[in-house]
């Protein structure tokens, strides 16, 4: 699942999320320092929130059903492959090398992949990866941050629900980058330990702590001095010509 459609303008009306703009500058601090320290011991930054409960996905679910939104019709970048796979034989398709080309050219363009992390107790953890990297550093950060690392898990996708188990791919060839959405589950059989793991807390405590900060970053703009004035030197003054007087010059032998 895709992460774009959860970065629109209405993900206030899905997530609780607030942001650091405490008029108590030492509340503002705290928060900071607690997102550094988390962050110092997983080696990134992470975010937690709450997403909504199921019932309230599941009427945003009818809802959308009703009527489809500007993004339904919108021509994807599935839909063009599919269109190209059907015109093979097309002699006025690109070659090969240059669509290899391209797809090069948009790896480059994509920096970043933002993985959103669900768990069964409506909180979600946010990761920033490159997208060069493979879905085993996903794993060995949810290692760190689960509260019962000691149980066997797995991650999935949906719809439908596709189990991820190749982590030897990076982001970007899962089509998991500029940004998707994952889900947690533990591998346990049916039984009493499978029920109590499912209970949650999911998360431990210092990093459930993160939910809802935000880390406020400023941008610290290098000060660029002002340009020097161009200095507008005078045009050559044009100099007159004067035509260069002949001396007449007389023969030797010419005697007045």
């Amino acid at each position: 699942m895709r992460i774009e459609d959860s970065l629109s303008p209405c993900t206030s009306t899905v997530t609780k999320r607030r942001r650091l703009m405490s008029s108590d500058p030492m509340e503002s601090d705290l928060a900071k320092a607690k997102l550094a320290a988390v962050a110092e011991r997983l080696g990134r930054e992470v975010r937690v929130f709450e997403t909504m409960t199921t019932s309230m996905a599941e009427k945003a679910s009818t809802d959308d059903t009703k009527e489809a939104g500007d993004d339904f019709y919108e021509f994807t970048a599935e839909d063009y492959y599919r269109t190209l796979s059907t015109k093979k034989d097309d002699k006025t398709m690109k070659t090969r090398k240059l669509r290899e080309a391209e797809q090069a050219a948009r790896r480059a363009r994509i920096t970043k992949a933002i993985i959103r992390v669900r768990f069964p107790d409506n909180y979600t953890l946010e990761v920033k990866f490159h997208p060069s990297e493979t879905l085993q550093s996903l794993i060995d950060l949810l290692m760190k941050v689960v509260s019962r690392p000691e149980l066997p898990f797995y991650i999935y996708t949906t719809p439908p629900k596709k189990q991820v188990k190749d982590m030897s791919q990076d982001f970007y060839s899962a089509g998991f980058a500029p940004g998707a959405i994952v889900y947690f589950c533990y591998d346990l059989p049916m039984g009493d330990d499978s029920a109590n793991a499912n209970l949650g807390p999911f998360l431990q405590e210092d990093i459930l702590s993160l939910n809802g900060l935000d880390l406020i970053q400023e941008e610290v703009k290098p000060v660029q001095s002002a340009p020097e004035p161009a200095v507008e030197q005078p045009a050559p003054n044009a100099q007159e010509v004067k035509p260069s007087e002949k001396k007449s010059v007389k023969p030797k032998w010419f005697k007045r």
